[in-house]
Order: structure tokens, then sequence, then C-alpha cells
């Protein structure tokens, strides 16, 4: 014969104590007065003693890096068509020329850098930039085209070049990519 009476009362004991587990906090047991921060992330809440009408202190998060507006823009340089004379010339064909000059660390080909850049076909069109995101590109130079990696290398933080990147140094012919001899401005803002 069942007896309704101890499921209901085993139903309301699990109830009770799933309300008391959730509603009191834990206090520990060897330090009174120590209100333990409930689960989440560890550095953010740290056990940290609390008084009586006191609510616990939690660190704030590092703040992020507010960078420089960016000297560069999205205008279409004159000569995108070609670099120009007075244009420097690498072995693999890459060509810049430094608009800007600064006295800052310099990056390596190995370098993780934070640019602001712009890059238009050798028709004129704009076809990617950081500029009007307002938020500069963070990415290691091993991961950027070849003509990237060779243009960036060697630049200063507070450097503005303007690179010509020929195709085998840029997408290569790749269907949806950006076809031909590709021309950027890029600006170092940082190594990291």
């Amino acid at each position: 014969m069942h007896s309704r009476f101890p499921v209901r009362f085993y139903c309301l004991s699990i109830a009770g104590l799933v309300l008391a587990g959730c509603s009191a906090p834990e206090v520990a047991a060897d330090k009174p007065g120590q209100e333990l921060a409930p689960e989440g992330d560890a550095e953010k809440l740290a056990n940290v003693p609390v008084r009586p009408g006191e609510a616990p202190k939690v660190a704030a998060a590092p703040a992020a890096p507010v960078w420089p507006k960016p000297s560069i823009g999205t205008a279409t340089p004159s000569d995108v068509s070609g670099p120009p004379a007075d244009a420097q010339k690498l072995a693999t064909g890459l060509s810049f020329k430094i608009l800007k000059t600064a006295e800052g660390a310099m990056a390596t080909r190995d370098s993780k850098v934070v640019v602001h850049y712009a890059g238009w076909t050798t028709k004129g069109e704009l076809f990617d930039s950081s500029v009007p995101r307002g938020q500069p590109l963070n990415i290691g130079l091993w991961q950027v085209i070849e003509g990237w990696r060779d243009g960036v290398a060697g630049m200063k933080v507070g450097e503005i070049r303007r690179l010509w990147i020929p195709e085998a140094l840029a997408y290569k012919g790749q269907p949806g990519t950006p076809q031909g001899m590709l021309v950027f401005d890029v600006e170092l803002l940082g190594i990291e």
C-alpha cells in the first residue's frame, strides 16, 4: 500500500534544500564574516572579506589600449597606377615610399603589429580599410600576404608607408580577391 505523504514530503524537502541553497550566502567556517563570491571568473570574483552593510569589491578589468586616430585616409592617392620613380624597390618586386618617418621600435617579419591601413587597386578602387571602422588591425605578419610582410618589416612605430605590391606577392589571382598590383597605405601604431 502506497502512501502519498512520503513522496510529497520528499519533494518538499528537496525543494526546501534547493531554495535554501540558492538564497543563503555561503560562509567560510574558518573565517566568520567572509562571504564567498558566486561561481564564475575566479580572478574577478575572488573571495573578499565583507563587513555587514558593505558590498564585495571586484577588481575592474584592464582597459583596452586607446589608439590615436589614423593619420591616413581613404581618398585614392594620385600614384596608385604604379610606383613613382622615387619609390624604393626590393629584390622581391615590392616597391614602397616612406610618407612619414618615425623613431619608434622597428617591426620584423615575425612581429605582431597594430596598424591602420587602406588598400586600393591600380584603378583607384578602395577595396579595404581599417579607417572607416575606426579600429586598427592587430595581426601577426606571418598571417598576411607576402607583400605586407616584406613592406611592414622594417617600419618603425609611428611611420607611414605606401606599398605597391605586385600580384605575385599579393593574392596571386585567386578568385574572389583583388586582382593585379595592389597599393596600401600602412600606419604602424604599435608592435606587440
